[in-house]
Formats: structure tokens, sequence, C-alpha cells
């Protein structure tokens, strides 16, 4: 998978799931501010992107997903290899 597929996908999974508009994700946004996330919903968010890519963000990872950007590299680098 594509660095730009994964961006592409990742939005549209967070703007559907969250209900915000993907034109809100640029690469240096903060993901909780530009979603709105509480620690609930947080927990949601680390389990759409463990259900959807099969990668596993423990709480001490997630402390450094702090922009959209960082959630797009952390996905890329620890994607399962084919």
């Amino acid at each position: 998978m594509t660095r730009e597929e994964i961006v592409k996908q990742v939005n549209s999974l967070l703007a559907e799931e969250f209900e915000v508009n993907a034109t809100n994700f640029t690469p240096d946004a903060n993901v909780k501010e530009t979603l709105n996330l509480d620690s609930l919903s947080l927990v949601d968010l680390v389990a759409l992107v463990q259900q959807t890519y099969k990668v596993k963000i423990p709480a001490s990872d997630l402390r450094g997903i702090q922009t959209f950007n960082n959630l797009y590299d952390y996905i890329e680098s620890h994607l399962p290899q084919a």
C-alpha cells in the first residue's frame, strides 16, 4: 500500500466515522482537535486503525501521534508486510 493510498483511505475512514469534512485533514493538523476527540472517541480511532490495518497502537505510542502526518507515518511504518 502506497503512502498516497494510506492517506486517502485514512481520511475517508475518519471523515465517515467522526462525521468531519476530510478537507480539514491537513498533514500538520492536530488529530484530536480536528476530529474533536475525547478519551472515549480516541479509543474508537485506535480500534478503527487496528481493525482496518491490523496495526496496534499502544498507549505509549499514541502520545506521539499528534498530527495527521504522524498517524499516516505510524500506519505506514507498522503495516504488516505482505
